[in-house]
């Protein structure tokens, strides 16, 4: 690797300290050249079903209209968990959106320590922002295969800084894996999204903290900074 690739290569490297372009020109590096922490190679399919994926969870919780997708089809998408019934967008706004179908239950109620049903997709996210204010982090591990059924391996992880639900924060990572299946059409617009994990593997790891008084928004939110987080 010649000085001005290892140079570039760094520069655009934002996840490791004390390797700008003018502190490696003189360091003897063991294979050659810095090492690249990039997680997937530029223009492979994971990189590609990640970015889409990483899209796709951006726009499912942040956008408000639907003319403004731009991975999804509208009018054909569909979303199920677990092999529950799959349910469209309209379905999915009944049930609060946000985080709300992603954390369906059959339990009774009042083993729920998150209740999807009496959830909005303002509170479920001020839950989840007030729980994590550094971010609740998406990782493609795994691509077992390509368009037009995307199936992969994923992690979401996060460090829980902040309380949930009446429980303290423990600053623990919490994290959960699972699998998806994604169908695009022939414009890479997602038609169809099966998700397969454990909800209680994420929620078990937010309900280790000490028991709080008051709930965790009006403990959480007083801070602007976790307040606009998400």
């Amino acid at each position: 690797m010649s000085e001005e690739m290892a140079t570039s290569s760094v520069e655009q490297n934002k996840y490791r300290s004390y390797l700008s372009g003018e502190e490696v020109k003189n360091i003897k590096w063991r294979f050659g050249g810095p090492p690249d922490y990039s997680i997937w190679p530029p223009g492979s399919l994971e990189e590609k079903v990640q970015n889409l994926v990483k899209t796709w969870e951006m726009e499912f919780f942040h956008k408000t209209s639907l003319d403004d997708f731009k991975t999804m089809d509208p009018k054909k998408y569909t979303l199920s968990l677990n092999g529950r019934k799959a349910i469209n967008l309209e379905e999915i706004g009944k049930l609060g959106g946000g985080y709300n179908p992603l954390l369906q239950t059959s339990l009774p109620e009042k083993f729920r320590s998150y209740n999807p049903d009496k959830e909005t997709s303002e509170s479920s996210h001020r839950a989840f922002t007030t729980t994590f204010p550094r971010g609740f982090a998406l990782e493609v591990l795994q691509v077992y295969s390509g368009p037009p059924v995307i199936v992969y391996k994923f992690r979401h992880w996060g460090y829980m800084e902040g309380p949930f639900k009446g429980h303290a924060p423990t600053g623990d990572i919490v994290e959960f894996y699972g699998m998806a299946i994604f169908e695009v059409d022939e414009q890479m617009k997602v038609i169809k999204v099966e998700f397969f994990y454990d909800p209680g593997e994420l929620l078990g790891g937010l309900l280790k903290g000490a028991s709080l008084d008051g709930s965790a928004e009006e403990l959480g939110t007083g801070c602007p900074v976790l307040r606009n987080t998400g």
